[in-house]
């Protein structure tokens, strides 16, 4: 049966509408596109200041209840109800991240939905695409370079070798690369000295990117980027060492959002993909805007769960963008709540009423935060096969107890089909009233700002800063950026910053061992616990069940 194909074989078995049929669902005419073959392309950054003046569309994020290996779905959920607002009748369009190659090939798979809700074409979507992620790569390494070679052309700055905080980066999940040795050789290679490589979803050049309101703006944050520190404590930025301009002139074609589709033809962006612990998790400002301004509904998600991608998207994406989200999707699983309650993952295709009680208060706490925000939630109960009614109907007395509302999403199995009831209960949320507010105010101290998001998203008694950590705060209210908004780098897996306090924890503190300053980006970096910026593989990637035949065909990817 259909059900049993997997995400590729659905992928290759579809008929795809030519990518200027299903831009013209938006009233995008063919000059404002650059075409990438038939089925994907960028659109062009005058198509913006043409519909600058349409009212914007109904903005609905989509995020989910803390992450487990049992799988919650929320790019799914996001494309299914693309499709569902779609079937009801509704002009809908969806702007999501890009897939990074590390995932693809490591442990997690692509990031372009699955099942009968997937983006296509999604081969290209989750490896080459159109080429952002080499570009971002690129002008991220140009800019080591640039710094390296000042320093062995003399220092004119008189930067301190040891105090160098920008290193380079890899689209691809690299252990060896993550502390390095470069400039050996003798006096012509270079000056010797640490470093290492972080995955380019972690460079601020992602977040940048993202977080542009255009080709200038892009610029002018390139060169606030902090990239090391004299002998004297004065920081040197990308403009110090004149990098910005080269930069952005190899960011000209990735600022441009691109335009895909849905197995059913919905129109999808997909531009940028900053992580979502280590950055702020969310497609770029620029395809989000766009999106509101050619669609009456527009689906957008961030990443993890709602503690970290959700609560990222509403206090720096929504304030920088100054974006109000009429509401929010929070996706559940029977089977993760489950794990939340204890169950092991080899035993969920058993009924267990008691461990998904057990469960229930993760997905409760993520409901009372997004209502902090003074925002309406819909819970997306995302259906599996084997579900028993008891426990479905647990979860839904548990979200009328919250005063949340529900509905069973089918839509892997059923795209946008299964996905009628969620679309329809989210088309009347987005009627209810809303009061938007920020969880803390810009003005506070950095140290208020953590403590608040500590407290009020993650249930936290509070936040302890290491020495460390007060060291950088030290050094941040010296150069003057206390003003920044914060993003907490912390582990996906729980509401705390330890990984094994599952479900909804209670009687902790969370740690910041260092604050990292993205003064490009705009916030601080506020990193908790064993945060890795540079993923490695695990035994068995994802890598070794992938392959192609003699007529390209691609097995393996999902």
């Amino acid at each position: 049966m259909a059900e049993y194909l997997s995400d590729i074989e659905i992928a290759q078995a579809a008929k795809p509408e030519v990518i200027t049929d299903v831009a013209a669902k938006l009233g995008i005419d063919s000059d404002d596109l650059e075409l990438y073959g038939k089925y994907k392309a960028k659109v062009s950054r005058e198509l913006f200041n043409k519909v600058k003046d349409n009212k914007n569309g109904k903005l609905i994020l989509v995020t989910a209840i803390t992450p487990t290996p049992a799988g919650e779905g929320k790019t799914t959920t996001s494309v299914g109800l693309t499709d569902g607002l779609n079937k009801i009748g509704k002009k809908a369009a969806a702007a999501l991240r890009e897939p990074s190659l590390g995932p693809s090939f490591g442990i997690k798979g692509g990031a372009a939905g699955g099942g009968y809700a997937q983006v296509i074409p999604m081969e290209d979507i989750n490896l080459h695409f159109t080429g952002d992620f080499h570009a971002i790569t690129t002008a991220h390494n140009l800019c080591a370079a640039m710094l390296d070679n000042h320093i062995q052309q003399g220092n004119e700055l008189n930067i301190d070798p040891r105090r160098i905080v920008f290193k380079r980066v890899l689209d691809l999940n690299e252990r060896a690369l993550r502390n390095i040795i470069i400039g050996l050789g003798g006096k012509l290679n270079g000056v010797p000295r640490e470093s290492g490589f972080d995955i380019t979803v972690a460079s601020e050049v992602m977040a940048i990117l993202c977080l542009a309101n255009d080709l200038m703006d892009l610029k002018a944050r390139l060169g606030r980027m902090i990239l090391a520190y004299t002998y004297d404590n004065k920081a040197i930025t990308a403009d110090d060492i004149g990098a910005a301009g080269s930069m952005a002139v190899l960011l000209k074609d990735a600022i441009k959002p691109n335009l895909v589709q849905t197995l059913e033809g919905s129109p999808v962006f997909i531009h940028g993909g900053p992580f979502a612990n280590i950055a702020h998790g969310c497609n770029s400002i620029q395809a989000t805007k766009l999106g509101l301004k050619l669609a009456d509904y527009l689906v957008t998600e961030a990443g993890f769960g709602a503690d970290l991608g959700a609560e990222k998207f509403l206090n720096i994406k929504c304030r920088l963008a100054n974006l109000k989200p009429d509401a929010v999707v929070v996706v559940a699983t029977v089977r993760a709540l489950k794990m939340h309650g204890g169950k092991a993952k080899s035993e969920l295709g058993t009924e267990d009423l008691a461990a998904l009680a057990a469960g229930i208060p993760n997905l409760q706490k993520h409901i009372e935060n997004i209502q902090k925000f003074g925002l309406p939630v819909v819970v997306a109960i995302n259906k599996f096969p084997l579900d028993t009614e008891a426990e479905l109907k647990l979860v839904e007395d548990k979200c009328r107890e919250l005063g949340a509302e529900f509905a069973l999403s089918d839509v892997w199995a059923h795209g946008g089909e299964g996905g009628r009831e969620l679309a329809e209960k989210v088309v009347k949320a987005c009627e209810q009233p809303n009061n938007f507010k920020f969880i803390y105010d810009e003005n506070l101290t950095p140290k208020e700002k953590m403590n608040a998001i500590a407290r009020e998203i993650y249930g936290a008694d509070g936040v302890d800063f290491t020495a460390q950590a007060e060291k950088d705060l030290k050094l941040i209210h010296d150069l003057g950026k206390d003003n920044l908004l914060v993003c907490m780098a912390k582990t996906q897996y729980s509401l705390s910053d330890d990984a094994d306090k599952i479900g909804r924890p209670a009687n902790f503190r969370i740690t910041v061992r260092e604050v990292r300053l993205s003064a490009g980006a705009g916030f601080l970096v506020a990193v908790t616990g064993a945060i890795m910026t540079m993923p490695g593989l695990p035994k068995k990637p994802a890598a070794l069940s992938i392959d192609i035949d003699e007529n390209g065909k691609i097995t393996g990817l999902f």
